[in-house]
């Protein structure tokens, strides 16, 4: 099977404050505080950081790895994934952002380091719709089936269709919007909380979704070959829909989930993974507990075509 819709290089911000993020709270039910020191938060973020990017680069995985900018204060900055994403066409896309202090994450030396990592053609710039109280965070509002240009998305305050829709029409993607919820009834914030696609699977909470708006999924899977793993509320509570699927140097696949997400999985679900693709489990609590986000949000992917 071709890995070439897969990712060989990924993009990582080294935090410069990583933290509780309380504009995001309101909208993100995985946040939690702690009663621990801003700085001893921040130190035990940098160290589970470099220790993912060590273990991606072991396994075989080029990491490009941005150093945040100290000033302004960007508590989420260690996760990319939500302010651009770059495609094999040349497009780069930045996105609106829910909360204000996020915005400032669309930092202008990250941009340009991209420009000379990939031959960008078009930037589409959604980000005006942040005027209008529109938003679309990246690839955690969207999950993106590379192969058949098929973006899909959950609707939720972060996740928002005239920008979706803008965006499946720029990008040439057939757009699938559908709703979710967590075990509570409350919309789940990313898209990729749930579901994460690879070459011929897709992890999903099926639980989350209405009954009536399963089948269309259920079939839009079986025409593209995904095998369906179905997580559970509790699981997705650990985040094993946070996962991304990428590609190492010598184009094997290898699927990326944190040690929390692993751990939460049945036997049966792994073996059905590693039918698949091989699996790298990195612990990052820490980044979980206080960020609300896993591993797959801290990485953004970089797509050729490559700079020369």
């Amino acid at each position: 099977m071709s890995t070439k819709s897969l990712a060989s290089t990924i993009l990582m911000v080294r935090p410069s404050c990583f933290g509780y993020n309380e504009q995001t709270a309101s909208t993100n039910a995985f946040q939690s505080e702690v009663q621990l020191g801003a700085n001893d938060i921040a130190d035990l973020a940098l160290a589970e950081f470099d220790f993912a990017v060590e273990a991606l680069k072991r396994r075989g995985v080029d990491v490009l790895v941005a150093l945040d900018s100290e000033e302004p204060k960007k508590p989420d900055a260690i996760f990319p994934n939500n302010w651009f994403s770059t495609h094999a066409d040349g497009v780069l896309v930045t996105y609106p952002m829910f909360a204000p202090n996020r915005r400032v994450e669309r930092q202008q030396h990250i941009i340009e380091l991209l420009q000379q990592t990939i031959h960008v053609r078009t930037h589409l710039r959604l980000e005006s719709y942040e005027a209008h109280d529109i938003y679309l965070e990246g690839t955690g509002s969207i999950i993106l089936d590379r192969q058949n240009k098929i973006a899909y998305a959950s609707k939720s305050p972060r996740t928002q269709e005239p920008a979706f829709t803008h965006f499946c029409d720029a990008t040439n993607h057939y757009g699938v919007l559908f709703n979710a919820v967590d075990a509570h009834g409350q919309d789940i914030y990313h898209t990729n909380v749930l579901m994460a696609m690879g070459l011929d699977f897709v992890v999903i909470c099926m639980d989350a979704i209405p009954a009536v708006q399963q089948p269309r999924l259920r079939q839009q899977f079986a025409e593209t070959g995904k095998t369906i793993i179905d997580i559970t509320h509790e699981q997705v509570e650990a985040y094993a829909g946070n996962m991304l699927q990428v590609q190492t140097k010598k184009g094997e696949p290898v699927l990326i989930m944190s040690e929390q997400a692993r751990k939460s999985l049945r036997a049966d679900q792994i073996l059905t993974l590693e039918k698949h693709t091989s699996i790298l489990a990195i612990p990052i609590n820490t980044i979980e507990l206080i960020g609300g986000g896993s591993i797959r949000c801290m990485m953004a992917e970089i797509m050729p075509p490559f700079a020369g």
